[in-house]
C-alpha cells in the first residue's frame, strides 16, 4: 500500500500486509539511500513523503524492533568469528535511520529514536506532543516495524507486518484525537500491532479506540 486511497480502503477492512518492492526513496542521494534496508527505505520514503520539503521540524522516530533482522546477522557473524560489517554495525541502532534522514537533507532539527515495547507508538505521541508543548510548531512522526525473524517466533505476542506512515503533528485546533491511559493487568491486546491499530483508527470512523499493552490500557477518542 503506497497511496492514501490504499491506506484508506485497507482501514475499512484491515487485512494482512505483505512486504511489496523496496520503496524507491528517489529524494534522497543514492550513496546514503543503499545504507537502509527495507524497514530503513519504507520509514524513509513516508518521511519524505509526509515533509515535503519542509525542514527544521524535530523528528520522533519509532519502531519496536528497529531493524532487528540486520542485528541478528551481526551475532550470527560473531558467533562464527567474522569481522563485523561497520556499516552494517551503524545502521543496525535505532537512531540510524533519522540520523540518515537528517543528514541527506542537512538538517540540524533534533531527532529521537524511540522503542518502548508493546506501547512504542503511544509513547512517540507522548513525546511529539512534549516537544509540542516546548514550543516546536510542528513534530514529524514516524512508524515503521517489520515482522521479527524466524529466530524470535516463540515470543510473538501480536501480527507483525511490515509498514511505515508518517504524521505532522501541531498542537490541538478544532476536531483533535486525544489519548489517555490507566494502569491494567490485562493481557495485551491480540491481533495487529499497535502502530497498525493506530493507523487503522486515524483513518476509520470509529469514535474510539482501546489497546492493552500488558502494563496499561490506552484511550484514543477523537473529540469535537
Amino acid at each position: 500500500m503506497s497511496t492514501p486511497e490504499a491506506w484508506a480502503a485497507w482501514a475499512q477492512a484491515p487485512h494482512g500486509i505483505a512486504a511489496g518492492e523496496e520503496p524507491g526513496v528517489k529524494a534522497m542521494p543514492a550513496m546514503l539511500r543503499r545504507r537502509a534496508g527495507f524497514l530503513g527505505k519504507m520509514a524513509l520514503e513516508v518521511a519524505y513523503e509526509c515533509l515535503d520539503g519542509r525542514g527544521d521540524i524535530p523528528t520522533v522516530f519509532c519502531s519496536r524492533h528497529g531493524d532487528v533482522a540486520r542485528a541478528v546477522e551481526l551475532l550470527a557473524d560473531l558467533a562464527r568469528g567474522e569481522a563485523l560489517s561497520p556499516t552494517a554495525f551503524g545502521m543496525a541502532v535505532h537512531n540510524a535511520i533519522p540520523g540518515l534522514f537528517t543528514i541527506a537533507r542537512g538538517d540540524r532539527a533534533n531527532h529521537i529514536a524511540l522503542a518502548a515495547g508493546a506501547a512504542s507508538i503511544e509513547h512517540a505521541v507522548i513525546e511529539a506532543c512534549g516537544l509540542l508543548a516546548d514550543g516546536a510548531p510542528a513534530v514529524l512522526l514516524v512508524a515503521c516495524d517489520c515482522p521479527l525473524p524466524e529466530l524470535f517466533a516463540p515470543f510473538r505476542d501480536c501480527e507483525e507486518q511490515p509498514y511505515a506512515w508518517a504524521w505532522l503533528m501541531t498542537a490541538a485546533e478544532g476536531d483533535v484525537v486525544s489519548l489517555d491511559w490507566t494502569a491494567s493487568d490485562e493481557a495485551p491486546s491480540a491481533g495487529m500491532s499497535g502502530g497498525l491499530r493506530v493507523a487503522a483508527f486515524q483513518l476509520g470512523e470509529a469514535r474510539a479506540m482501546e489497546r492493552c499493552d500488558g502494563r496499561l490500557r490506552w484511550r484514543w477518542r477523537r473529540e469535537g
